[in-house]
């Protein structure tokens, strides 16, 4: 695990720009809160090589979850930019960026985030379906990678928190996505389904070839990093 100071971790060198998949600049975002505006995110800047393992830290409050939601493109950022694979997601319509999420990306959320009226198998296959690109192998080959194989037909109601994780990882790599984003991917789970969950995203995406980018309150995750950033009060600071 390498870390970062907090000039590296802001301010990319020429070579890490380069070669960039994904590069937030001067982010700022602002929500208000009955009368009052707060500032969550301060001048931002971030880079994810391709392939790179990126854990987001800092105390609740920091403004992790809301910078990964501007770096997928969840939200927009009030002044600022985001560019994957040379695109300036900040700038795109809603329409444009469904398409990007669906081709480039995969997610995977604390709560699982599964569609209650699908079966694992479909779960799973819901990207590619949404995109018209039905990938029947790829979706068994999941479904074997993530050990569901007695559970393809079962619905998230009868799955185990660690079964439904493990669908929703099968789901964020299905459509082999340039980058995953993560929001406390472990936090709902006990340790023994925590590092079951983190080991086969992280074989999974090493299989696939996807960056990865986890926020994360948990010491053990970040050590399995390549690079650790330290968010506080809206800031990088290492």
């Amino acid at each position: 695990m390498t870390l970062f100071n907090a000039t590296t971790a802001s301010e990319p060198t020429s070579d890490s720009k380069n070669k960039a998949l994904l590069t937030a600049s001067k982010l700022n975002k602002t929500v208000q809160v009955g009368e009052q505006a707060l500032s969550i995110i301060k001048d931002v800047d971030i880079y994810v090589n391709a392939g790179e393992f990126v854990v987001i830290m800092g105390k609740s409050g920091s403004g992790k979850s809301t910078l990964l939601g501007l770096l997928a493109a969840l939200d927009y950022p009030d002044s600022g930019s985001v560019e994957l694979a040379d695109q300036t997601l900040s700038q795109l319509d809603e329409d444009a960026l469904a398409v990007i999420r669906q081709r480039d990306m995969g997610f995977v959320f604390q709560s699982f985030h599964l569609l209650p009226t699908l079966t694992v198998a479909e779960n799973i296959a819901f990207p590619l379906d949404v995109a018209r690109r039905p990938n029947q192998a790829r979706v068994n080959e999941l479904i074997d990678a993530v050990d569901l194989g007695h559970r393809r037909d079962s619905l998230p109601n009868q799955l185990s928190g660690g079964e439904q994780q493990r669908t929703a990882v099968a789901r964020a790599l299905v459509s082999h996505p340039k980058i995953v984003f993560a929001d406390e991917p472990t936090g709902n789970l006990d340790e023994q389904n925590a590092n079951q969950v983190m080991q086969l995203l992280l074989d999974l995406r090493q299989q696939v070839g996807s960056a990865l980018v986890v926020v994360t309150h948990d010491p053990a995750l970040a050590e399995m990093a390549d690079r650790v950033i330290t968010m506080h009060d809206g800031r990088i600071v290492s």
